[in-house]
């Protein structure tokens, strides 16, 4: 015996796929709760995820307590168990299993609240006006509500952006690794001609949600519905609306997909949270981390039996004055003709002030013809500074973010070094090597295309 819905308001909106144009629309701008429509943005961060190396599907995901206990429709995953992150993909878009959804926020995010502000700041960029998500699953929250429009248009990106996994949503069983899961709409896609896809959605707030895809010949039409009194009857609803895009398209039409939304994995907030990885007593925990340059500079320690000399203010400009006077060309080329002032270096030189730190090395210029200037780097002005570049579940994945932002960074990051530094909660991928100014110019030039950056300061 089919479910009923509490009388949930009604919505409809159905477009041409191929240009976006509106066949039919009624409240199709009314706020309403979507329901699982939701997990359409989940799986599309998800996939977003993997394009941009933050994740992979093969990804062995630790299944936390909060995933654990998230009410049915679910795949039954345990606390503390590890499953790969494309089961959870097929359970997610296949079943519209709850637990699976806040794994993979939690997995691609750290934390489900964060994954959730990720998803706004993707809806955003994508057009969705009017939609606030609060969760990735999609069961009732106060303020997780979206509309007609909006879901159809994530529908249309899904379809465009990433193809190639779109055979997920037409797919009337998939292996989702601890069991094999069934199509929650497999009704219409066993009975509509064409329809492979896209998503359903209950709650008793909602009432029964779907956006349906189905394509005859050259034709595309997406159709979606909010509060449907039933199953039968929503799908019923869905077909007509089908069955009225495709006799309102024209055949022929110029495809004019909506663009792909800028990249907005990380974080494109002032203060970034660098996530810790879903692993043992770590689990649900986010490190918080200004992104902004460090304003201290702790004074260096001084190595052990290292006596510190002082040097005068006045020895040092002249020092600075001699050392300008020089081209350095890999230590070959010659200073200008001038009678080089001869200087005794200490045996163990040491600056007591990290203000003093500038330069010292004139000081220790050889008295020979071709002078060599020896220069100590400072805390402040020297490449004691580095910038860290995202936290990821693998040394393979930092390493590789790494070499594609150095390619896409090469004026800022030229001559730094690439470090990836393992913890057991990831591996941070870091550029080391920097002065402060060079690690604060490419924090923002980074920042502004919407890449997790913020500065590491000297030791």
């Amino acid at each position: 015996m089919p479910l009923s819905a509490v009388a949930a308001p009604y919505a409809a909106f159905v477009i041409d796929a191929r240009n976006g144009e509106v066949l039919h629309s009624r409240n199709a701008d009314t706020r309403l709760h979507p329901a699982s429509l939701t997990k359409m943005m989940t799986l599309y961060i998800a996939f977003e995820a993997v394009k941009h190396g933050e994740i992979s599907m093969d990804t062995e995901v630790r299944i936390s307590r909060h995933a654990a206990s998230e009410p049915p429709s679910k795949l039954g995953l345990r606390e503390g168990q590890k499953i790969k992150l494309r089961y959870l993909v097929r359970a997610a878009a296949v079943k519209s299993a709850n637990d699976a959804a806040t794994a993979i926020g939690e997995a691609i995010s750290g934390s489900e609240a964060a994954f959730a502000r990720r998803m706004n700041r993707t809806a955003s960029a994508m057009g969705m006006t009017r939609t606030t998500f609060k969760n990735a699953h999609g069961l009732t929250e106060s303020g997780h509500l979206s509309t007609a429009r909006d879901m159809t248009l994530l529908g249309q990106h899904l379809l465009y952006d990433y193809s190639e996994y779109y055979n997920l949503f037409s797919r009337q069983t998939a292996d989702a690794g601890i069991k094999t899961v069934s199509h929650t709409n497999r009704r219409l896609l066993q009975s509509y001609r064409g329809a492979d896809g896209i998503k359903t959605g209950y709650t008793r707030a909602a009432g029964f949600n779907l956006v349906a895809s189905a394509r005859r010949g050259n034709e595309r039409v997406i159709a979606t519905v909010f509060g449907g009194r039933s199953t039968l009857t929503r799908n019923a609803r869905v077909a007509e609306l089908l069955d009225m895009g495709f006799k309102r398209a024209p055949t022929r039409v110029a495809m004019r997909t909506p663009p792909r939304p800028p990249y907005k994995g990380g974080v494109a907030e002032s203060t970034a949270v660098a996530s810790v990885a879903a692993s043992g007593d770590q689990q649900g925990k986010s490190i918080r981390i200004v992104a902004a340059a460090v304003k201290r500079s702790l004074r260096p320690k001084l190595r052990p039996g290292v006596a510190p000399v002082l040097v005068a203010k006045a020895d040092i400009e002249n020092a600075l004055k001699e050392a300008q006077a020089v081209r350095l060309d890999n230590g070959s080329a010659t200073a200008p003709k001038r009678s080089p002032k001869p200087v005794t270096r200490p045996a163990n030189l040491v600056v007591a002030s990290v203000e003093d730190t500038v330069a010292v090395a004139a000081l220790t210029a050889k008295a020979e013809t071709d002078t060599e200037v020896v220069t100590r780097l400072s805390t402040s002005g020297g490449r004691h500074w580095g910038i860290n570049v995202g936290r990821y579940p693998s040394r393979y994945q930092a390493e590789r973010v790494l070499l594609k932002t150095a390619l896409a960074e090469m004026s800022t990051l030229d001559g730094s070094l690439r470090k990836v530094v393992s913890k057991s909660s990831g591996h941070d991928a870091n550029f080391m090597g920097l002065t402060r100014e060079m690690a604060d110019l490419a924090c923002r030039r980074l920042q502004a295309r919407q890449v997790t950056c913020f500065m590491i300061g000297p030791n």
